[in-house]
């Protein structure tokens, strides 16, 4: 794919990093790629042996994801945010050979955490060594990647990215070339990028969401990528935006809300803006709407999937109306099945509710040296199961209502937070929110809200919220406590962590109780 980019397109960008004011067009990074492929097969690095990388965003991520692949090595993705004991995990159960790495960034001590657990083969980004290693590459024979290159399928395991687990250790989703090459393909095909777009990608590169649906989305149509910063920074994103004249950007809804409330939002020219990605959690109408009107992209769509699906399996399309890109997550995508199914296994109707499975090119491989935890995910006849509850339409659009154990049950009543959540949006003092349910000794379970206010909005008690919602959500819908909150946990991929939110307001709500 990078070869045939750099073929057709050799003196276009292809990658621009801002934070270093470097740049790259295609025939560079190819070339920079197989320097790094040629070092690390110097370093012993061969076929299937995991190399890990653990780094923000930076143009040696792009470098090292193309490199392992090059040589048919499997790229182990390293969240930046784990420390030391998550960090020592993944060494072990995936194995890992060597890993890249950043020195440190920000609070995070890379260098300190790896001496920390003892592992030793390490190939630190600007280092000297580094240095060396593409030296050495530059100077080794080129045609030693054509002889690999013949031994390589494109069935074969290229990544392993670790879900974010709620409950004990996260899972190595183990993918191929063919999971993450054409799935990236189908997202670009979707926003009908060309050679003439670029795409500003302040989402990390460590998940699908930036090196599939961004590096491969847009490098598999000759577009150019633009990395605005290290991690995600609202005015860093918007600045980049506007002076590589971008036309494509990507985020969770939490992004582009941060970036809307920048008090300096409309000093920045976003002209040449006309499409995007909003994917990882669902986006407010209100927040879609301002996207469309004040970013300049009315083209922007909403990807679902998940790790596990390399990532996307369903996605609206560029023209849907603002309601199809609010209220559903699209169409399933080319080459792609879904099924909805009841708890006994069957196909339910449209309209009715059940979990979301889906089937073809884009389901992993399984998860790494864990077939039980493959079984139960990934059923006999291929289906992944999401774990997510969903609807179809007549129309074959989806609705996901959230997580099947995100779903509060008050009092024998099904209740999705989704749909409070929704209808809390509508509160003018509210800028963000997340309902989750809480143990009761008399119901099972009772409905809370946790609430991001708005700059300079007065609190927000429970009774205040029980007097917005009376008449209009039915009663047992309506949140019986209330916590304000400046940010909500999330993962580094915008998720969020409703377990952690759980065991906190248990936390929280016995201590009230017990004063």
């Amino acid at each position: 794919m990078l070869d045939s980019a750099a073929e057709a397109h050799p003196d276009r960008e292809a990658l621009v990093e801002i934070a270093s004011a470097r740049r790259w067009t295609f025939a560079q990074l190819k070339a920079k790629v197989e320097q790094l492929a040629l070092g690390l097969l110097e370093m012993g690095i061969q076929k299937g042996d995991r190399v890990g990388i653990w780094a923000p965003n930076c143009a040696e991520w792009i470098f090292t994801q193309y490199a392992t692949a090059k040589i048919g090595a499997i790229l182990v993705n390293i969240n930046p945010a784990y420390r030391s004991y998550e960090l020592a995990y993944v060494l072990e159960q995936a194995g890992i050979k060597l890993v890249v790495s950043a020195k440190s960034f920000k609070a995070s001590d890379y260098k300190g955490m790896l001496e920390e657990v003892g592992y030793r083969k390490t190939l630190f980004i600007g280092s000297k060594k580094w240095d060396r290693v593409l030296a050495k590459g530059a100077a080794a024979d080129p045609a030693q990647l054509d002889d690999i290159a013949a031994t390589l399928a494109f069935d074969d395991p290229i990544n392993i990215q670790y879900t974010s687990g709620t409950t004990g250790f996260p899972k190595g989703a183990t993918l191929s070339h063919h999971n993450l090459v054409n799935n990236g393909y189908f997202v670009g095909e979707g926003l009908h990028y060309s050679a003439l777009d670029r795409v500003a990608l302040p989402v990390p590169l460590y998940h699908c969401f930036g090196m599939v649906m961004g590096v491969i989305g847009a490098h598999s149509h000759s577009a150019c990528v633009v990395l605005p910063a290290p991690t995600f920074e609202a005015e860093s994103t918007l600045r980049a935006v506007q002076d590589e004249q971008c036309t494509a950007l990507y985020g969770v809804p939490t992004m582009f809300i941060a970036e809307l409330a920048l008090e300096n939002f409309g000093d920045f020219d976003l002209s040449t803006l006309r499409t995007g990605i909003m994917a990882g959690s669902p986006c407010p109408i209100e927040v879609m709407e301002r996207v469309i009107a004040e970013m300049h992209m009315p083209e922007v769509v909403i990807c679902y999937g998940m790790t596990e699906t390399s990532p996307v399996s369903t996605m609206t399309s560029r023209d849907d109306d603002i309601a199809s890109k609010t209220q559903t997550i699209g169409k399933v995508m080319p080459h792609l099945e879904v099924k909805i199914i009841d708890k006994q296994g069957r196909v339910v109707p449209r309209g009715v509710s059940g979990q979301l499975c889906t089937r073809g090119y884009s389901v992993m491989l399984g998860y790494w040296d864990e077939p039980e935890k493959t079984a139960e995910a990934i059923d006999t006849s291929r289906w992944m199961h999401t774990g997510d509850l969903a609807t179809m339409d007549e129309a074959g659009r989806l609705n996901v209502a959230g997580r099947i154990k995100d779903m509060i049950i008050r009092g024998g009543e099904n209740i999705y937070p989704r749909e409070i959540e929704e209808f809390l949006y509508r509160h003018p003092d509210i800028a963000d929110v997340q309902v989750i349910g809480v143990p009761d000794e008399k119901y099972g379970e009772e409905v809370m809200a946790w609430l991001v206010l708005r700059p300079g909005a007065p609190n927000l008690s429970a009774d205040d919220i029980r007097e917005f919602a009376h008449g209009k959500l039915t009663h047992f819908k309506i949140p019986r406590f209330v916590h304000i909150v400046d940010a909500f946990p999330m993962t580094v991929t915008g998720k969020v962590r409703k377990a952690e939110m759980r065991e906190i307001s248990v936390e929280l709500l016995t201590a009230v109780l017990e004063v």
